[in-house]
């Protein structure tokens, strides 16, 4: 055997399923889904391809299990200064996972996925289980708990999905548009419309320059859970 070939062999024995993942969500945070491929990830770790498959599959199980690590580690998240209130946990888990696909750009079409092919897996579980743990606290009746979950979940997802599209890593814009610049050519646009035939518009226009996605985020979740708590 080679030198050469006796270290690759040794690479391959301490390569772990946790640096696989760490690479390839760097390579996804770097270029998006088009960066990673078993070639470039295996490039990055010095390894042949065939550790990678051992270790954690083909490319998309790559992007399932990056996307899982990413997701449970938000649900398990325990925000600095959150209260205990069935209210302050619904809003901790929204915030996490809020934060990781604001961090992680790719991310968010990935989740979509994942919940809608594959309802059974630990990412929509452990999603609806954070989530609808606390609606029988909220005194939510037993037969609207689905119904009450599914309505927050499905706020979550949505909105995170809408922030993430406008910061650019999804289809349709452009990946290297300025957040400021995109509201800027919006609100100019609003502003060319009849006042008469669209006075909402108007009157929100200078909100949409200034607004905070985050603490927009968070008031829809206010919203949702006021009304939850009518359903008693």
């Amino acid at each position: 055997m080679t030198t050469r070939a006796r270290r690759t062999e040794r690479r391959n024995q301490v390569l772990s399923r946790e640096q696989i993942l760490e690479a390839a969500i760097a390579l996804l945070d770097a270029g998006g889904e088009r960066a990673l491929t078993v070639r470039a990830l295996s490039e990055r770790l010095s390894t042949g391809s065939g550790a990678i498959a051992y270790h954690v599959g083909k490319r998309d199980d790559l992007l399932d299990a990056a996307t899982e690590t990413l997701i449970m580690a938000a649900l398990k998240a325990k925000p600095a200064g959150a209260g205990t209130s069935p209210e302050d946990e619904i809003r901790g888990v929204a915030l996490a996972v809020f934060d990781a696909i604001d961090e992680h750009k790719w991310l968010a079409t990935r989740l979509m996925l994942q919940i809608v092919r594959n309802p059974m897996g630990p990412v929509t579980v452990g999603l609806f289980e954070r989530v609808g743990g606390q609606v029988g606290a909220l005194g939510v009746p037993e037969d609207r708990w689905f119904d009450a979950a599914s309505t927050l979940v499905h706020y979550i997802l949505g909105a995170i999905s809408q922030n993430a599209d406008i910061a650019g890593d999804a289809s349709g814009l452009d990946a290297d548009a300025d957040r400021e610049a995109f509201f800027g050519a919006a609100s100019a646009a609003w502003e060319e419309l009849p006042v008469a035939d669209y006075p909402f518009m108007h009157a929100v226009v200078g909100r949409i320059r200034e607004h905070d996605d985050r603490e927009q985020f968070l008031t829809g979740i206010a919203v949702v859970l006021d009304g939850l708590t009518r359903l008693r």
